[in-house]
């Protein structure tokens, strides 16, 4: 088990006691009331053992706490599947987890999405995605399969077209200087975004630089108010329970709130593609003047 997992179940047996404690009962007064041994009650509050469903309806039933049965239960599933290790994800290669965003974005309506350092998969391009995919399978070495990822990544921006979902997008000012690839693929990343901008489905905001966000967030991705996807560096949390959804859809608005739209997001993506053009003419001049000597 996997110190996440087991903190999870910690966490679950802590909630679990407190709703106890706060109902007036005992651990053995709760025990004899759904017919269980003492023990059983001590183990699930210690989290050494996970409860079933059946099992926390009936805690909930005896303490008076049905209206945390949905959250409760919702913990439950995320106890063992919540943490799932990238390199079991990405075992058989990058395909399999863009087919997982894939399925998720195609029964959302609402897709919410917030990304601080790079632009997000449902808006890359082809030559972005390819170069984000290949950092992927360097530093998980992990098999190459970086045409069939970009394929199934680029399979689900379909859903900016068809269909009556929704996508709210908001990303730092970062997310237009950090750059990958090079400044060819950045220019062409940088040109869709503007084209997306016209989109009747999607929203994009930009947190400009000088506005530091009002807090510190991971990049997340909400699938209506079901799932949220947030990745790290050696695992990815997928949350099902409804306060931490809650909590999430929160952070999101007040994203969002910090972010500029429309005319005022054009124009940063503007001055950042000013940016590269420079950037380029500069490089281009360098490599004129340049003449090789005999040695080559």
């Amino acid at each position: 088990m996997t110190d996440s997992v087991h903190e999870a179940r910690e966490a679950l047996g802590q909630r679990l006691r407190e709703i106890r404690r706060h109902s007036g009962l005992t651990a053995r007064q709760l025990a004899s009331l759904a017919g269980w041994h003492e023990s059983k009650v001590s183990r699930f509050e210690r989290g050494t053992r996970s409860p079933s469903e059946s099992d926390l309806r009936a805690i909930c039933e005896h303490t008076g706490a049905n209206d945390q049965l949905a959250d409760l239960i919702a913990t439950l599933n995320n106890v063992d599947a919540a943490y799932v290790e990238w390199r079991r994800i990405l075992s058989t290669g990058t395909k399999r987890r863009q087919q997982i965003s894939v399925t998720l974005a195609e029964k959302a309506t609402v897709t919410r999405i917030y990304q601080p350092t790079i632009v997000p998969g449902i808006l890359q391009t082809a030559e972005y995605a390819e170069a984000i995919l290949r950092d992927v399978v360097r530093f998980e070495r992990i098999p190459n399969d970086v045409d069939e990822g970009v394929a199934k990544r680029l399979e689900r921006q379909q859903f900016l077209y068809k269909g009556k979902r929704r996508f709210r997008i908001v990303l730092a000012e970062q997310v237009l200087a950090t750059t990958v690839g090079d400044d060819d693929v950045m220019t062409g990343q940088l040109d869709r975004l503007l084209a997306v901008m016209g989109l009747p489905r999607v929203v994009l905001g930009i947190i400009p630089a000088q506005h530091l966000p009002p807090l510190t967030a991971p990049n997340f991705i909400m699938f209506d108010d079901r799932v949220v996807m947030v990745e790290g560096i050696s695992a990815e949390q997928t949350i099902t329970r409804p306060s931490e959804i809650a909590a999430y859809a929160h952070a999101f608005d007040v994203l969002a709130g910090q972010s500029v739209t429309g005319a005022g997001a054009r124009a940063i993506i503007r001055r950042a593609l000013e940016t590269r053009s420079a950037s380029r003419v500069q490089v281009s001049a360098g490599e004129s003047d340049y003449r090789p000597g005999p040695s080559g």
